[in-house]
Order: C-alpha cells, then structure tokens, then sequence
C-alpha cells in the first residue's frame, strides 16, 4: 500500500494530457508572501508565518507552489527558495513562477526598467535568471507567461520560451491572462514548429466571475490545457454574515485590493447561496463550497489558494471532500445574471450541437470529459 497522506492534498493527478507530471489538486498561492504589497490592499506576511503555512502545506501532502518574479518585489520566490533550501524538498515541489512583470523591483541600482518588461526574449532571460537565484534552484517546473504584452509576436514568445526548456531551466509552460485566441495561435505555431506549447491556463475565477467561461474555458477543453484558477474565493469577499461582522467589529476587515473589502449585495446573495449548498453537502466552510464549484467545470482544475493562517488553509482543503450535483451546481450558477455573450447564446455550448443544426435533425451528444470526482 502506498503511504497515506495527512489529507486529499496527497491524492495527485496528472497536470494536463500534455504534462505528465502528477500534482495535488490545489495549488498553494505565494503572493502574500512579503509586505511590499500592503499598498495594494494586502496585509503583510512574515517570513516566519509564510514558512508556517508553506510547512503546513507540504505535510498534508501539497505539492504545487505558485509566485511570480514580481510578487512582493521577488520576496515570495525568496521565502519559498529559503523554505525549500532549510527544508531540503526542492524536487519534491512542482514550483511555478511567471514573467512579464519587472524581475528587478526594490533594486535601486537599476535606473530603467525597460528591459525587464514584457514577454519579449531579453525580458524572459533576465528574469529566469533572477528567479532562480532567488529560488535557489536550477530549473522552474513551470514558467508562466503572465500576461500578454499586447506586442510581442508569438513567434519571439515561443522561440524564446523553447530555448529556456531545452536549456532545462524550465520544463513546462503556462500562460495567464491572455486572450484565448492568442493561446490557441501560440501553440498552433508551437506544434507546427516543434517548440514546447502551453499546457496550463491561469485566470480569474469564481461563482462571482465566470468570463472565462465565454471563451477561455472552452478553448482549454478542446485543446487540452489545465486551468490554474486564481481568486477562486472572489478576492476574499466570499464569507457568511456573521464573519463579515466578526471582522468589522474586532476591525480586522480584509482584502482591499480591488476595491472596499466589505461584500456588495450581489455578494452577498451568492453567499447566502453558498450557505444552503453547504448545508446541504455537510460543508464547515462556504469557502470550501466555492472552490469546489471550480473544480467541478473542467477535467484539469488546479485552484490556487491563499489564506493567512493555516486554520484557513485548512478550510480551503476542504474543497476536496466536496461533491456537487448537476442541481447545486444550476442552483449556484443561476444566483447572479450571467451572459455569456455572442457567439455562444447563438450557436449554444460548447460540448452540445449548434442550435440552428439541432432544428433540423437529432444528435446523441458524446459526453466531454468530466472532472476528477471527489476521493471517498
């Protein structure tokens, strides 16, 4: 019998039908980590509370570990580099960092920022290089690009993306908050041209943001890519009532990061919905619920998680006790309007056949893929 891990943290899956390697189902998010970031709504993480949670992490049997160059000006892929150094665990993490943004934030003797900026291949290089300084590593499992720069070509991005993978400082490839086009072009010339393609999407989602269900999701059941969804808890407005008033009076509040960390009436709503589902499937935490609603809209969902003390680190491993009916799941999607927009509300969804060819004959539907359930 293999060794049982402390939690269903421990039960992996393979990364995407293009990525082999196995990983636990959520994803530890490292963007805490550090407090240069309190300008932007988040409270400072020490070093000594970023270990507490990274341990905790690992010893219930989490493997994925995600950051960026940019995060806490590169203090994140610090903590984590140190943690993994002290820990002696380096390969046993799947660690992914991003670049994009500037490598070279907080360090003054640098005058322009220019060449650290965006995807292009002198950009790439020095960050890859700062990271895994910085991650005390000699490869990145997976390097994202972390947002398209609206000018470099996918030729230069892939080229330059290949080269870092046959160099073997990186071995797989992402890409997040990019337009699905873009994705599909990128690897199409991947394929095409024998360079290594994109094998996992990062985006925003949530029971109050669902826009990459328009085209992003789709575009990563056809092609085969895994889906790393971040703010899956909706920038920390996902909470009852008497939480929300808990942090109010002891003045604790919350994130602020995208506007006042109190919840909108829409929110609201979709917590007071949350709150029946959880009852219903025996849930401690809504939190919980709403992570496994991600999980349960395509076959490869890594969600990245947060939290500030490893009681809600927890509480958001929860998510993999948690299975939702097709009814829970048209229930939660039903609370607030969602259009999602032309083409689809013409032609239908993805999976089924084109409303205009389903009025003239019947088609039997060929089942899609479906996600992996919840471990009994």
């Amino acid at each position: 019998m293999p060794p049982q891990s402390a939690t269903k943290l421990g039960r992996y899956r393979q990364l995407a039908p293009r990525a082999a390697i196995h990983v636990s189902p959520l994803t530890l998010g490292a963007m805490a980590f550090g407090d240069k970031h309190v300008s932007m709504g988040l409270a400072a993480m020490t070093k000594e509370t970023a270990f507490e949670l990274l341990d905790a992490f690992f010893d219930a049997g989490g493997n994925q570990i995600d950051t960026a160059n940019a995060y806490q000006e590169g203090n994140s892929e610090r903590v984590i580099g140190e943690w993994a150094e002290i820990r002696g665990c380096r390969d046993q993490l799947v660690i992914s960092t991003k670049y994009t943004l500037p490598s070279a934030l907080g360090d003054t003797s640098i005058k322009q920022l220019e060449p650290y900026l965006g995807n292009n291949i002198k950009s790439m290089k020095l960050s890859v290089e700062s990271s895994l300084k910085k991650l005390r590593t000699t490869y990145i499992d997976i390097l994202y690009v972390h947002h398209w720069d609206l000018h470099s070509s996918v030729e230069e991005i892939m080229d330059g993306l290949h080269i870092l993978v046959l160099s073997g400082k990186v071995l797989y490839l992402g890409i997040s908050d990019s337009p699905a086009w873009l994705v599909v072009k990128a690897n199409d010339y991947a394929k095409a041209n024998g360079k290594t393609p994109f094998v996992v999407y990062q985006g925003a989602y949530s029971v109050l943001q669902r826009d990459i269900e328009r085209e992003i999701l789709p575009m990563c059941r056809h092609e085969g890519i895994a889906i790393a969804p971040f703010r899956v808890v909706g920038g920390g407005h996902i909470r009852t009532d008497a939480e929300e008033e808990r942090r109010r009076t002891s003045g604790e509040k919350g994130r602020a990061t995208f506007g006042p960390w109190e919840r909108t009436p829409d929110e609201k709503k979709m917590c007071d919905a949350l709150e029946v589902v959880a009852e219903q499937v025996g849930a401690k935490h809504i939190t919980a619920v709403a992570i496994a609603y991600t999980m349960h809209k395509a076959p490869f969902v890594y969600p990245i998680i947060g939290g500030r003390s490893v009681e809600q680190l927890m509480a958001n491993i929860e998510a993999l006790d948690i299975t939702l009916t097709d009814e829970q799941i048209a229930f939660i999607d039903g609370i607030l309007p969602f259009d999602k927009g032309f083409p689809n509300n013409f032609i239908g969804q993805y999976g089924g056949y084109p409303t205009p060819l389903a009025r003239y004959s019947t088609f039997d539907t060929q089942p899609l893929l479906q996600p992996v359930a919840a471990a009994k």
